[in-house]
């Protein structure tokens, strides 16, 4: 088995934290809603007003629309290897649904938001995202890997 190999890019990983983080203070500024984006799809898909689905179907639009505005503007995807099959991403992705509707919302919603609220129930959330992440990492990197 090959060794898995990680990419470090503490810049651009501040400049999307910042991004993400920006957006997220504007839209409780203007909306009053958290920016959990399991939660803005859930409301998206069940609407509870019309007003309600025109704020999140834009903001899913943005997620939809900005990796198309990359390729104009670049003229290519940056390249993304990702080491696993295509039923193992189905799987895992099945995994992460029953995650976010276990743990009342994603690690957008918990981490971002919910930690800047002190929110008891975030904070329990993110710490064990963190743990979990952690020991995959371990498990897979000396376990399975290099």
């Amino acid at each position: 088995m090959t060794a898995f190999e990680t990419e470090f890019t503490p810049w651009l990983s501040l400049a999307g934290g910042v991004l993400i983080g920006i957006a997220s203070v504007l839209l409780m500024l203007m909306h009053g809603r958290i920016m959990g984006a399991t939660g803005i799809l859930a409301g998206l898909l069940v609407p509870a007003s019309s007003a309600d689905w025109q704020w999140r179907a834009a903001l899913i639009g943005g997620m939809i629309s900005a990796p198309l505005a990359y390729l104009l503007a670049v003229g290519s995807f940056p390249a993304i290897n990702v080491p696993v099959s295509m039923p193992m991403l189905i799987v895992g992705g099945f995994i992460v649904g029953i995650g976010v509707t276990i743990g009342s919302g994603c690690t957008s919603g918990h981490g971002v938001c919910g930690m800047a609220r002190l929110s008891p129930r975030s904070v329990a959330a993110t710490l064990t995202f963190m743990l979990t992440t952690f020991i995959t990492v371990f498990v897979v990197r000396h376990g399975f890997g290099s």
